[in-house]
């Protein structure tokens, strides 16, 4: 597809001006799409970035902006959409994407579900990679797209997508969370043909709730640098008792490394992180993981998030788990801080809110859940929870916050 071609399809056409680098900070979705409908018609680099990043994370753009080292492919116009990967997490990365990447994701979906024309709300940020494909799929499909406020949603206040057609919605484990709470959302939940989940690990007993729910969820799994998911579970096989990330999307190939890892094939693989270039079709990631018997993708957690701690590794993922099931935390993450005796110590955090936990019942619940090294050492309170538009939570902050 010649970019030209999806900038018709977005609904603008090119005018004579030189190529050069867009950055787009928009929150309203109306005004991004309009805005990078003209910039991918215009040529040059198009950025898109987050409108609530800080002064560090622009001036980490700024200098990305200014270098001279950049190998892009100019004369077939590869990568030149630049999408942020990490953020306010650390080091801000952006991977660069293209016409062909972005319809390698598309066809692979429509072909994963058998569907002709993509209808979606979107409620996730169009500058992320989730909602900017949600709007991609409808694209290039010539299917409609809502956009739509998350708080009014929240507040109940749903959009209406009218009986035409087949309807996808993406959300993250926070605000499935929310939803459920809603008795009056769950029906509207379950018009939809699939609610992807992704954007962070979903603990067994929200999984549970939707399932008694009979929400139509597809627990999915992808990144930025793969154009979003390359692994999603039907609803049909969530609901038969299925908890995987699904089988492998017809645009993509997954095995599993030596070391654990996931390792990601396929067009719609990023063409590197900008300002360099890349020409491989595979990347590897730091998830930890395996392929099980059906063929389905299976997501135990991260190399870089291990913690070890008396020479034994915990991995977070497991003791997060474990304490939601407690019932008694709205939300929590678990970490490892240095400790002078342990190397690691865990420690879970969790936010500042008006229902306090009961520690002492949760001590004792993990007492028989959890291998002694695995469960926390320490229980903190923080005042400002560091969770995203996303839902992601940026665990360099939240650890920056906890420094004793």
């Amino acid at each position: 597809m010649e970019r030209i071609e999806l900038a018709r399809a977005l609904g603008a056409t090119a005018v004579a001006r030189e190529a050069r680098n867009v950055f787009i900070s928009e929150s309203e979705p109306a005004r991004f799409m309009a805005a990078f409908a003209q910039a991918v018609a215009n040529g040059g680099n198009v950025f898109l970035c987050d409108p609530a990043w800080g002064q560090n994370e622009r001036e980490q753009l700024a200098a990305l902006a200014k270098s001279e080292i950049e190998k892009r492919k100019s004369e077939n116009q590869s990568g030149w959409l630049m999408i942020a990967s990490g953020g306010t997490s650390g080091r801000l990365k952006f991977a660069r994407h293209d016409q062909d990447t972005l319809s390698a994701a598309a066809d692979g979906f429509d072909a994963h579900f058998n569907v002709a024309r993509v209808n979606a709300v979107g409620v996730l940020p169009l500058h992320h990679v989730s909602g900017l494909m949600a709007w991609i799929r409808c694209t290039l499909t010539g299917g409609k797209f809502l956009p739509a406020s998350w708080s009014k949603i929240e507040a109940g206040l749903r959009p209406t997508m009218g009986d035409g057609g087949e309807w996808f919605l993406s959300l993250v484990p926070t605000q499935l969370q929310r939803l459920l709470a809603q008795p009056e959302t769950i029906g509207w939940l379950r018009r939809f043909r699939a609610v992807f989940l992704g954007g962070g690990p979903a603990w067994p007993e929200l999984l549970e709730r939707a399932a008694e729910a009979r929400v139509p969820l597809a627990p999915s799994y992808g990144l930025t640098e793969t154009a979003a998911m390359v692994a999603t579970l039907r609803p049909s096989d969530f609901l038969a008792g299925s908890r995987s990330s699904g089988a492998v999307m017809p645009h993509a190939r997954i095995d599993v490394t030596g070391e654990g890892t996931l390792r990601i094939a396929g067009e719609s693989v990023f063409r590197g992180y900008f300002p360099e270039w890349r020409a491989e079709r595979d990347f590897t990631t730091d998830d930890l993981g395996f392929i099980d018997g059906n063929g389905h993708v299976q997501v135990t957690g991260r190399r870089d998030g291990i913690i070890i701690t008396g020479g034994k590794k915990v991995q977070p993922a497991e003791v997060e788990a474990a304490l939601r099931a407690t019932g008694e935390f709205d939300d929590v993450a678990v970490l490892g801080v240095p400790d002078p005796e342990w190397g690691e110590a865990v420690v879970a955090c969790y936010p500042a809110t008006a229902r306090a936990p009961d520690l002492e019942r949760v001590i004792q619940a993990l007492a028989g859940q959890l291998a002694p090294p695995a469960r926390p050492k320490r229980y903190v309170t923080v005042a400002e929870w560091p969770r995203n538009a996303q839902g992601k939570l940026n665990r360099t902050l939240l650890a920056e916050k906890i420094k004793v």
